[in-house]
């Protein structure tokens, strides 16, 4: 391992503490050249007029390109309908009132943040943007007025063509560190044998000081101690619920051995088909609940202290003495596909929310992914940035909870208790108006689309026609040419995306790369808003500055597989990586808004506190809004999120969930986690650990060419072939492959303890980042089109993994068997909140995809059985589960007709209900209610959630996991992709219901098979008590025996029975009559096939009175 070092350079400071009565020891401070203490020219020095500019052209140009096409920028006016009044100064299109000076043009000065016209040079000409881009791109950078070079920085300097790396935001980012890229700054971190105290120092021994003392440095282990706190920590169950509940599972495991076992060696030799299809089923249940129960024993809750972090992160202090945040970024990604399935308002709320989240404003960026590339979409979220205006700096200065608009205008609360501030009533009044009109401009989008296009259609076939005849083009031909009904955009031009009429290069799967600034990056110092106008709010106290917001709608080609929601993930962790490149990832869906403004914060405690080095994401529990009170359907989903989820977290760590989950960037690069113990391979060159994995903090430092040759030059053949592996992994933009190290360093928690073994000094992350510029636009571009994942290892190992609808749990499973571990947040009030269906049939389709996903798991590489040996046994136990539990439903089915089967015959599953049966029986189902109250102890919910679990499970088990088995076999053995659809559909009529989706019936085949367990075993239990009343020899054991399982098996499905009543039992014909006839043709075929007495009569001896 090759080391370096760089000069060191001494500061004494003993300045007298301003911060309060906390008083600061003298120290004398050693810092060496490392990534956050470098001579940064360019960092350090504010931002020039000229790029000023340049980042405002970028800002509000919408770029376009693709596969086989140029990028394509253009500076949009504007890019909504709504009065520029309303608007941001952080919005595109915003433009002075002054004119270019350049003769001919007649663009419009830009503006800054406060809107002040930019002027880039200092002799005063004024330059539109456009004009500025033409300047430096073919004038060498010359001022059209002065004709001298403008100048890229304050404090002289011309402007530099500078390669696209160099253009990145980073904190890495500067010309001087070319002379010490060959600094590890891993070895400074990790094997240095200076003590680390507060803040960036390291403590002098005492040998060294000036008079041989102590030289008025106090002991440094002391003072280290007591400033350092955790800022989280686990709260174990109480062992007076988990010890009986450990003992328990032990209890009941013992019981289903010995119950089984007596099954086994008691045959029932009257009905050995009846006690051998039961035997098969009880021991595959009891596997099942192992496969489940295990994960089990060792569930934790855990807790966050905030003001922790404030203290470490945005005090100021010797290190950070301007107190500026030191939090790492976060890049927060928000997906929709379908304006006409996801509403457009309902996506704009989430967006507010996530604006507004209580978090450093210039360390957040939120990317919306547009997968459909609609019009519809882009134009909402101008409007929601438009409305943030306002929504933003409202939510800051009164502290509103939540920050979704929609959510809080409609809570059932006083909305002006604990609120202090005077003006509160005039303020909430004004934004309440302001957002219902928001409303309407976003409902009315699309007839404003409409509208608009075709009066540009319009417009374009008379001008097309005037032109063809002034050619002298014959008139039939002329009819015959048509011109492609385009969508506009709001400044009079061709939307690239999807059009409302299909054509070429414009339809939902054929388009090009779009991407939109929509607020571009905010600065770094606090923007207070201006002296209020009468009618207006006043937010001079209040920074009015609005995180990054970026709209992207990937390339899309015919005879590509764009792999759906996880390939829109992996186009967004390429382009935030070259634009922002925040060390950690949020991933939301679009009707999943932010309900607790500082969950950002949790989250973050985990990743910043000791330990959080090794993880990989933080998962928070779904909570739901809109369902019924009852929760028929289980939606809530309660179990699963407070008793599964906290269990896991005791393990390795939950599962991946879909939504709501914050990401390590570097964990979804496929890199393994930092070591646990100090060696080699976590400092070495890049795959030099292993020949198939590499530690994220083994990947160098790719910042110029020159540090590149000179690491390969101390590389041997293998780790050279290796180093030229990597674009074969990330692709070929170098942008992107050079990020990747300044997204591990900036995600490393404070060295600010010795434990702290993987850390970052603290006050690294204080330094401002440079504007976004074109290049770095393009060059995101360039990494969201069709081609390039091609021959890499996106979707394969990098990012989210293809090849399953349920890719969410294959990318955890993936982090997890790399070695990673990942934490449960669940926050006091809840973090995130969002919408399920309460429908039965869409809560059946929603369950089939989820178990579709799972048996895709269990056929692939991706089972838990193949699992390395980094996962723990526990958690691979869990993964199993995943992909076997959809199974259980071909036994589930058979056990549900047991009870029918067994009263039509006259027969049971034990020769009779003797005493060791009942007391297995009674010990088996005591055991796991008792198990059932020690559950809902531990994790908080209640024992109706657990029974509608209960119900739900058999529900989903014997119709949407069936047919999930079903298609995977198919798809496997077959290659047959069948899917399950709506067949038919009756809305009700009561639109001012609130679960009015509740009662609306929408048939499907999914329907049929718990359908035919009804109707099966209501027939059964009235066959065999009519038979046993006019039976001569009664076995009434043997009927009591069947009718008590078969009403086991009715109450788990009466939620189902109930739906399908609709509200006042309004179901189609179809459906009692299909599942009439299936159940009575089942009876009465039983019946003539087995007669009961023995004769040959249908119904043998029985007749009706």
């Amino acid at each position: 391992m090759r080391k370096s070092r760089g000069p060191i350079r001494h500061y004494e400071d003993d300045r007298e503490s301003d911060l309060g009565s906390v008083g600061y020891a003298n120290y004398t401070v050693h810092i060496p050249p490392t990534p956050d203490n470098q001579p940064m020219e360019i960092a350090l020095s504010s931002p020039s007029k000229a790029q000023h500019v340049e980042a405002q052209y970028a800002s509000g140009s919408l770029f376009t390109g693709g596969y086989s096409l140029a990028t394509r920028n253009q500076l949009k006016d504007k890019v909504i309908e709504s009065e520029i009044g309303h608007r941001h100064p952080q919005m595109p299109g915003l433009k002075g009132s002054s004119s270019c000076s350049v003769p001919g043009c007649e663009g419009k000065v830009l503006t800054d943040e406060r809107g002040d016209e930019i002027i880039p040079c200092d002799c005063g000409h004024k330059i539109c943007g456009e004009c500025y881009s033409d300047a430096v791109r073919t004038g060498d950078g010359v001022c059209p007025g002065c004709k001298e070079a403008y100048k890229r920085r304050e404090g002289g300097g011309e402007i530099v063509r500078m390669s696209t790396m160099e253009q990145r935001l980073s904190l890495m980012k500067s010309d001087s560190m070319k002379r010490y890229s060959s600094f590890d700054d891993n070895n400074w971190l990790f094997e240095s044998k200076g003590v680390y105290g507060y803040g960036n120092a390291m403590w002098p021994k005492d040998e060294e000081s000036s008079d041989g003392g102590s030289g008025g440095f106090g002991d440094p282990h002391a003072f280290k101690d007591k400033q350092w706190r955790p800022l989280t920590r686990k709260l174990p169950i109480s062992a007076a619920i988990i010890s009986p509940y450990r003992l328990l599972i032990l209890v009941r495991m013992a019981a289903l051995v010995l119950f089984l076992y007596w099954r086994i060696t008691n045959p029932n030799e009257s009905a050995m088909w009846l006690w051998g299809m039961s035997v098969v089923c009880e021991v595959w249940f009891a596997f099942s609940w192992l496969l489940d129960q295990l994960p089990k024993l060792s569930p934790v809750n855990r807790v966050t202290d905030l003001d922790v972090l404030k203290q470490k992160f945005e005090t100021p202090s010797p290190a950070n003495p301007s107190g500026k945040s030191d939090l790492p970024g976060i890049d927060i990604f928000v997906s929709t596909a379908d304006p006409e399935k996801e509403p457009p308002l309902v996506t704009a709320n989430t967006i507010l929310s996530i604006l507004a989240a209580d978090y450093p404003v210039e360390k957040l960026s939120c990317y919306v992914s547009d997968d459909g590339g609609a019009l519809l979409t882009f134009e909402a979220m101008a409007e929601a940035a438009s409305f943030a205006n306002l929504w933003v700096p409202f939510c800051r200065k009164h502290g509103i909870e939540p920050r979704n608009p929609e959510t809080y205008f409609n809570l059932k609360r006083d909305p002006f208790k604990n609120k202090v501030r005077l003006d509160f009533v005039r303020d909430r009044r004004l934004v309440k108006r302001e957002y219902d009109e928001f409303k309407v401009r976003v409902n009315g989008l699309t007839d404003a689309i409409r509208r608009r296009s075709d009066a540009w259609n319009a417009r374009e076939e008379i001008k097309a026609l005037k032109k063809r005849k002034e050619s002298g083009m014959d008139e039939e031909l002329m009819e015959r040419l048509k011109i492609p009904k385009a969508t506009w955009m709001a400044d009079g031009t061709h939307w690239p995306g999807t059009w409302s009429i299909p054509a070429p290069e414009h339809s939902r799967g054929d388009h090009a790369s779009i991407i939109q600034v929509m607020l571009k990056p905010p600065s770094d110092d606090p923007l207070k808003g201006e002296e209020p106008e009468p009618a207006s709010l006043d937010f001079t106290e209040v920074d009015i500055r609005l995180p990054m917001l970026v709209y992207i709608s990937r390339e899309k080609r015919p005879g590509y597989d764009h792999n759906k929601k996880a390939g829109a993930m992996n186009a967004l962790v390429r382009a935030s990586a070259i634009m922002s490149n925040g060390p950690f990832i949020l991933n939301l869906d679009c009707d999943h808004y932010i309900y607790n403004s500082q969950a950002l914060r949790e989250g973050m405690c985990f990743m910043m506190d000791r330990g959080g080095e090794r993880l990989c994401y933080i998962q928070f529990p779904q909570r739901f809004e809109g369902i019924d009170p009852s929760d028929r359907y289980a939606n809530h989903n309660t179990v699963f999120f407070d008793v599964n989820m906290r269990a896991l977290d005791g393990i390795q760590g939950p599962v991946y969930v879909g939504t709501g989950c914050l990401f390590r960037r570097i964990a979804l690069y496929a890199f393994d986690p930092p070591p646990t113990k100090e060696r080699s391979g976590c400092c070495g060159p890049f795959f030099a650990r292993q020949k198939t994995s590499a530690s994220v903090a083994s990947l160098p430092e790719a910042s110029s060419q020159d540090a590149r040759s000179m690491m390969m030059s101390d590389l041997g053949d293998e780790e050279m072939m290796n180093m030229a592996l990597i674009p074969k992994k990330f692709g070929n933009s170098k942008p992107l492959i050079d990020s990747i190290p300044v997204a591990e360093f900036q995600g490393r928690p404070l060295a600010d303890h010795s434990s702290v073994k993987h850390g970052r000094p603290p006050g690294a992350l204080t330094i401002p980042r440079q504007l976004l510029d074109a290049s770095s636009v393009s060059e995101a571009v360039s990494v969201i089109s069709c081609w390039y994942e091609d021959k890499t290892e996106w979707g394969l190992k990098v990012g989210w993994i293809y090849g399953s609808v349920t890719e969410d749990v294959v990318t955890g499973y993936r982090m997890h068997n790399r070695g990673w571990k990942s934490i449960y947040c669940v926050t006091k009030r809840d973090a995130f909140r969002g919408t399920a269906p309460i429908n039965l049939t869409d809560r059946l389709h929603q369950v089939l995809r989820w178990a579709t996903g799972s048996v895709e798991i269990f056929f692939s590489r991706n089972n838990a059985i193949l699992a390395g040996s980094r996962m723990k046994f526990l958690q691979r136990i869990a993964y199993l589960n995943v992909g076997i539990y959809p199974f259980t439903s071909i036994f589930l089915i058979v056990y549900c007709f047991l009870p029918a089967l067994s009263l039509f015959s006259g027969q049971f599953i034990v020769q009779g209900l003797n005493v060791t049966f009942l007391a297995y029986l009674l010990v088996i189902t005591v055991t796991l209610c008792l198990l059932a109250v020690l559950e809902i102890k531990w994790s908080g919910i209640e024992l109706e959630e657990w029974w509608r679990n209960e119900q739900f499970w058999l529900i989903g088990g014997t119709s949407a996991h069936l047919a999930a088995v079903m298609q995977g076999l198919l798809k496997v053995l077959a290659g047959i992709d069948i899917s399950f659809t709506l067949t038919s559909k009756s809305a009700g009529d009561e639109n001012d219901d609130e679960f009015a989706d509740l009662y609306i019936f929408k048939w499907t085949s999914l329907m049929i098979p718990p359908i035919t367990i009804i109707f099966t075993n209501l027939i059964a239990i009235g066959v065999a008590v009519f038979r046993t009343v006019y039976s001569s020899s009664a076995k009434w054991s043997q009927l009591l025996g069947g009718v008590f399982f078969s009403f086991w098996v009715l109450a788990h499905l009466y939620p189902f029975a109930k739906g399908l009543m609709g509200r006042r039992g309004r179901t189609p014909t179809i459906v009692y009559v299909w599942s009439g006839l299936i159940a009575i043709s089942i009876s009465l075929l039983w019946v003539a096939i087995d007669p009961p007495s023995n004769t040959s009569q249908i119904g043998g001896s029985f007749q009706f009175p």
